[in-house]
């Protein structure tokens, strides 16, 4: 379908799903494409679904979704997904298995870095799957021996979690900071988004997401656009501030100190920005900016 040329956009497709052959509904008359779906909404089954930038096993992972994550499927084909992540609207393939139907609204979130899931109230049994923080569940029952059973759904039985590993949906830690130490050593993955393995950016999004702050995906999308834009530089930047490089962010953290997911430590770690600098100053240039994440509307 020809869109008027006149209102045509030039959109991210990170952000957008469309491509030659085939757009979500909702850019008719923004895009040109062959054909329009309208999406379907559908839920992330299990704990960690890699995301991949084509519909491939051997293409580049360039996000991933977690546990509870509510999606628009734009395509099923072959095993794989075209869809939109509610969360940050990001968009990609993954496996078609990572996805279950929508099932009850979310009570809680896990608030521990990782969580096993049980098939009953033991830690004895083997575990069917891990969830991560930030992860929403939907939780039927709190019961008096430290578990919470999670809601069935039309896929099979919820499960159970320890209820010391939840926080009720609307619970914050404002402390991102605090958050962001709980994954220093956590390797570093790009896409992950997760514990098991993480980039800078979803450092930022995930420690910021458990204080009720929403950010951007990438890394480009926070120097852009995530809370207010400090004037002055880094001489303007006080802790909990995002500095952005291009292609990589950090939190500064005080005491002349960043902490950030990297590729040299290839973990989180925590280290001196001087001599981040010094050791990256000729290939990626200083910061480019630096933002100011805003704090939640009080409860």
């Amino acid at each position: 379908m020809t869109a008027d040329p006149a209102v045509i956009e030039r959109l991210d497709p990170r952000l957008h799903a469309y491509r030659p052959d085939l757009a979500a509904a909702g850019l008719l008359g923004r895009v040109e494409a062959a054909r329009f779906a309208e999406p379907a909404a559908a839920r992330v089954s299990v704990g960690r679904a890699s995301v991949r930038e084509q519909p491939s096993a051997v293409s580049r992972q360039s996000t991933e979704l977690l546990y509870g994550e509510t999606v628009d499927v734009v395509e099923r084909a072959d095993g794989w997904a075209w869809v939109q992540n509610r969360t940050d609207g990001y968009v990609g393939y993954l496996r078609d298995d990572a996805l279950g139907a929508p099932g009850p609204a979310a009570t809680h979130r896990v608030a521990a870095l990782r969580s096993y899931l049980f098939d009953g109230p033991d830690l004895k049994l083997a575990p069917r799957d891990i969830l991560h923080m930030t992860s929403a569940v939907a939780v039927a029952e709190t019961r008096d021996d430290g578990w919470s059973r999670l809601a069935d759904t039309d896929d099979g039985p919820g499960g159970y979690l320890w209820t010391r590993h939840l926080a009720p949906l609307g619970a914050t830690a404002h402390d991102w900071i605090a958050t962001a130490r709980r994954f220093l050593g956590a390797p570093y993955a790009w896409g992950g988004r997760s514990s098991i393995g993480l980039d800078c950016s979803a450092l930022v999004q995930i420690a910021l997401a458990r204080a009720g702050i929403a950010a951007p995906r990438d890394s480009d999308m926070q120097a852009a656009g995530l809370g207010a834009a400090v004037e002055g530089g880094v001489e303007a930047a006080r802790p909990g501030d995002v500095l952005c490089w291009p292609g990589h962010v950090a939190f500064l953290v005080g005491g002349g100190r960043i902490l950030h997911a990297n590729g040299h430590h290839m973990a989180v770690a925590e280290e001196k920005l001087a001599e981040f600098r010094a050791r990256t100053l000729e290939k990626v240039g200083d910061v480019r900016a630096v933002r100011r994440p805003g704090m939640p509307p009080a409860a």
